[in-house]
C-alpha cells in the first residue's frame, strides 16, 4: 500500500512539473522552425516554434548553427481552394 501511494504521488509530481504552456502557430506562415533549448527537468528550458518563415530554405539559413529544425507549419493552408465566386443574375 505504501509503494502505491508513493509511486502515484511520484506520478503527480511529474505532471505538475510538466510544462502547460500552450504553443501557438501563425497560419500565415508556411514554415516554422523548431527551437530546442537547454534545461531538461529542472532546468526551465522549454522548445517553442517560430513560425515566421515563408520557405524552407529561409528557415534551414535562420536555424543554421543553432538547436532547430524547419517543418512545415501544419495550420497554414496549403490547399484551400479560393472561396467560390458568385454569379449574379442578369435581371431583364
Amino acid at each position: 500500500m505504501r509503494l502505491l501511494t508513493l509511486t502515484l504521488t511520484a506520478v503527480a509530481a511529474l505532471f505538475v512539473a510538466a510544462d502547460a504552456s500552450a504553443q501557438t502557430y501563425d497560419p500565415r506562415y508556411p514554415v516554422c522552425m523548431h527551437v530546442y533549448t537547454p534545461g531538461g527537468f529542472a532546468g526551465g528550458g522549454g522548445d517553442y516554434f517560430d513560425c515566421s518563415f515563408t520557405s524552407l530554405p529561409q528557415c534551414r539559413a535562420t536555424a543554421s548553427g543553432r538547436s532547430a529544425s524547419c517543418d512545415l507549419n501544419p495550420y497554414y493552408a496549403f490547399d484551400e481552394p479560393p472561396p467560390p465566386r458568385r454569379r449574379h443574375k442578369k435581371q431583364h
